[in-house]
């Protein structure tokens, strides 16, 4: 099922992560549903493409996700 906007992810991903990661998986999340149609692991696809998506912008540093480029 696609997503409409960020509060309507999933309560793991929004509590996990900045505004701006949840703009990513969100994007990459419909993006892939769209692409996966028909597809019986649609939704599991999907999800693990919002994943790598967040993972090529952002890294998990202890708790916390910060901007993969950002100055530490």
């Amino acid at each position: 099922m696609p997503y409409r906007s960020n509060t309507n992810l999933p309560s793991r991903v929004r509590s996990h992560l900045p505004p701006h990661a949840q703009d990513i998986y969100r994007e990459a999340f419909n993006h892939a549903f769209a692409s996966y149609t028909g597809d019986i692991r649609q939704e599991e696809i999907a999800h693990r493409t919002a994943w790598a998506a967040v993972k090529r912008s952002y890294v998990k540093m202890g708790d916390e996700w910060v901007p993969l480029y950002a100055e530490h």
